[in-house]
Formats: structure tokens, C-alpha cells, sequence
């Protein structure tokens, strides 16, 4: 009897124990389906317990919340410390090849550092010309998603780009100044924003000709190697390094990869998305620089982690309506990133990303609540209704 009795006891607790959490959740995800009937979301505590979930394995479009899991492959292949690399040649005629790296981050404060230390390398006596080699990245390289449009989100990924391939001018009549006093005003800039860009002030993609943004990025270094005391003569050309011609200097990107990854998540810029994305591929595989070989290399990593169903990227920034996670994959990859949720300085102060496109409003990341710590979290909406996700958002923080 009193052995019966014991476990009657433990089945009451048990039972007690199930129910216990059950009404103060069971409040939040009614709360959820009467603001966002349809909404995606899922919470995972940090011991794995999942505390709302709706929808969780309906696969969605993510849109920008891409980035994070191309941050998290890029911390897994690249490392935090990798450096993004240009190398300079200069033959006996004193022409000075570059060939480009895919560094992401060839900003014109960059640029300035790499022609003194380029000028202080190769001497002050005039250089004959600038051919570019961008050989690293294949001609007819297309991302899934990028259009043809002047809008700067869709700037062309390059082996050797300035400036994220934008230009940031002014224009009046058919004047055309730089609007940002680190850069240079050339050529170049001037004919593309007087065939292209806004009366008044504003930023552009260069023309969607790879030729273009090599030749821009020639332009600006020649123009940076003049402001360092050194002398550019000659044009500004298209080629490849000669054989055995060894680098006289080669640039490493003063910020590291997690500071790289920290400025993409932060300003959600697609160019600098797919040239990390692409480098992943290149640097297990070997270049040439292609989408197919980092998709590669993203699956068997995927697949590692038992998400090769619940991750499918096309690319790396989310600009392909292809791209498709379920809210339970995304979660994983949360709880696989977790150790560098600090590279996730969100819009709102908060260590959360979105992701927004016509039609889907997403937001994930990682959120402190009162009663369980620190969680993981996935919202997605089919809606254009961009407050909706935060509203949900501290629900969570306020409810869990």
C-alpha cells in the first residue's frame, strides 16, 4: 500500500510539474496569435527548452537574417583574426599591378593607409601605370537576387571594389563634388554620377560592368597614392599579373573579420554579405571565388550540425527569395553562434537582426527575459507590418 502510495506521490508531482509553466505560457502564445495570427515564432531557453512555439519547422524566407548564419560559417572556415588581403606588384617598366583579394572593406580611410605604406614600399618616382588583376573572382559571377539597379544594395561583388562599388557625390548642373572629404573626387565618379546619380546629393551603385567598378578602384588608389607624396602617370588598365612577378607589398585589412562581421550585421550591407560569403568557398577550396564552392563548403557544415533540411541558402545576404529556414534551424544556428552574440550590436541596441523584403518582415537573435535568462529567438512575418516583429519581440522580454 504504501509503496502505491509513493508512486501515486510521484505521478501528482509530475503531473504538478507539467502543468506548472504551462498557464504563463500557454498567456504569451495567445498573446502572440492575437496580435500575429499567422506569425512564425519559437524561443528557446538556454538549456534547449523550447518555451513558445508556432510554426516552428514551416520554412520561411529570412531576408537579412541571412547574415547570421553566414557570420556564424564565416567565424567556423575564416576565424575571427582572418584578414582580407591585396597584393601590389611592380615590374622593371615601374608598372604597378594589384590584384584584388575580395577585400570588403577597401574604404578610402583604408585606401589611405595602403598608399603610404604602398608609396613607402615602391618609392616616390613615377609609376607608369595601374593594371588590375581581379582575376580571383570570375567574370560571369552572378549572386541569386542581386538586379540590375542603381540602388547601392545591389553593387556588384568584385575582387578589387572601393567603397563598397558606391559613390557618394554631390551634383549641381553638371558639377560633380565628392560629398565625404576622405574621398577623392575622379573620373570616373564624376561620369557616373552625372550619368546616374540624383541632382543634390546622394550614394550609387556603379554601372553593374565589372569593368567599371575595377577601373574606379584604380582611379581612387592612383588619386590616395598621389595624396602620399607618390606620382601615378599612364592609365589605368585592365590585365593579369605577369608570371613570377613577386608582390612588393601586401595590404592586410586593418580590421579584422569579427570587426567586419560586426559592421555587415549592423548596416546589413549585402556587398559585404557575399564577399564573405564567397570567401568562405574560396578558402577551403582554393580560388578562383565561386558561389557554388562556399555553398559547398556552407552544407557539409550545415549538415555537420544535422540542419542540411532546415537551412537552405542560396547566398549569403538574403537578397534571394530562395533562401529558406524554419524557425527551429535558425534557432540551432543561435545556439551555434551563441559565443559571439556580441558581434550582433542590432539596430535597437539589442543583439537581434532583421530581415525585410516586400512582403516578410523576420527578427531573430538572442533576448534576455525576467524569469529565463538569456533566450534564443525566430519571428517571422509574411507582412509588411515592420513594428509587429519588435512588438512580439518585447513580449517575450516582458512575458518570459
Amino acid at each position: 500500500m504504501h509503496h502505491s502510495g509513493a508512486a501515486l506521490w510521484f505521478r501528482l508531482l509530475a503531473v504538478a510539474l507539467v502543468l506548472l509553466p504551462v498557464p504563463a505560457l500557454a498567456g504569451i502564445e495567445e498573446k502572440i496569435a492575437a496580435l500575429a495570427p499567422s506569425a512564425s515564432v519559437l524561443v528557446v531557453d538556454s538549456g534547449g527548452r523550447e518555451l513558445v512555439v508556432r510554426n516552428a519547422d514551416e520554412p520561411f524566407v529570412p531576408a537579412s537574417v541571412t547574415k547570421i548564419v553566414t557570420a556564424w560559417l564565416a567565424m567556423e572556415v575564416l576565424g575571427g583574426d582572418y584578414r582580407f588581403e591585396t597584393r601590389f606588384y611592380l615590374d622593371d617598366k615601374r608598372v604597378l599591378y594589384v590584384r584584388g583579394g575580395g577585400d570588403p572593406f577597401l574604404v578610402s580611410e583604408e585606401l589611405a593607409i595602403l598608399a603610404t605604406r604602398l608609396v613607402a614600399a615602391i618609392g616616390k618616382e613615377p609609376i607608369t601605370g595601374i593594371v588590375l588583376d581581379a582575376s580571383y573572382y570570375p567574370s560571369d559571377l552572378a549572386i541569386p537576387g542581386i538586379e540590375e539597379n542603381r540602388a547601392a544594395y545591389n553593387a556588384l561583388n568584385s575582387a578589387l571594389a572601393v567603397n563598397f562599388n558606391t559613390v557618394y557625390a554631390a551634383r549641381r548642373g553638371e558639377t560633380v563634388r565628392s560629398a565625404e572629404k576622405q574621398t577623392p573626387i575622379t573620373p570616373l565618379a564624376i561620369a557616373e554620377f552625372r550619368g546616374r546619380g540624383p541632382k543634390g546629393s546622394g550614394r550609387i551603385s556603379l554601372s553593374q560592368q565589372p569593368e567599371i567598378s575595377l577601373r574606379y578602384a584604380g582611379e581612387l588608389i592612383a588619386a590616395f597614392m598621389e595624396r602620399a607624396g607618390g606620382s601615378v602617370r599612364g592609365e589605368v588598365s585592365i590585365g593579369a599579373v605577369p608570371e613570377g612577378l613577386e608582390p612588393v607589398y601586401v595590404h592586410r585589412q586593418s580590421r579584422a573579420l569579427s570587426e567586419i562581421l560586426v559592421e555587415l550585421l549592423r548596416h546589413s550591407n549585402n556587398y559585404i554579405a557575399n564577399q564573405v560569403f564567397l570567401e568562405i568557398g574560396a578558402r577551403r577550396l582554393g580560388g578562383p571565388v565561386s558561389i557554388e564552392k562556399s555553398l559547398r563548403v556552407a552544407r557539409a557544415l550545415l549538415a555537420s550540425h544535422d540542419l542540411a533540411t532546415s537551412i537552405h541558402l542560396e547566398e549569403g545576404s538574403g537578397i534571394s527569395r530562395d533562401n529558406r529556414f524554419t524557425p527551429r534551424g535558425l534557432a540551432k544556428v543561435l545556439e551555434l553562434f551563441a559565443a559571439h552574440a556580441d558581434l550582433l550590436r542590432g539596430h535597437d541596441g539589442g543583439a537581434n537582426k532583421t530581415g525585410t523584403m516586400e512582403g516578410i518582415r523576420t527578427l531573430a537573435g538572442y533576448a534576455d527575459t525576467s524569469s529565463h535568462g538569456r533566450v534564443r529567438f525566430v519571428i517571422s512575418l509574411a507582412s509588411d507590418d515592420g513594428e509587429m516583429r519588435f512588438r512580439l519581440l518585447r513580449l517575450i522580454e516582458s512575458e518570459l
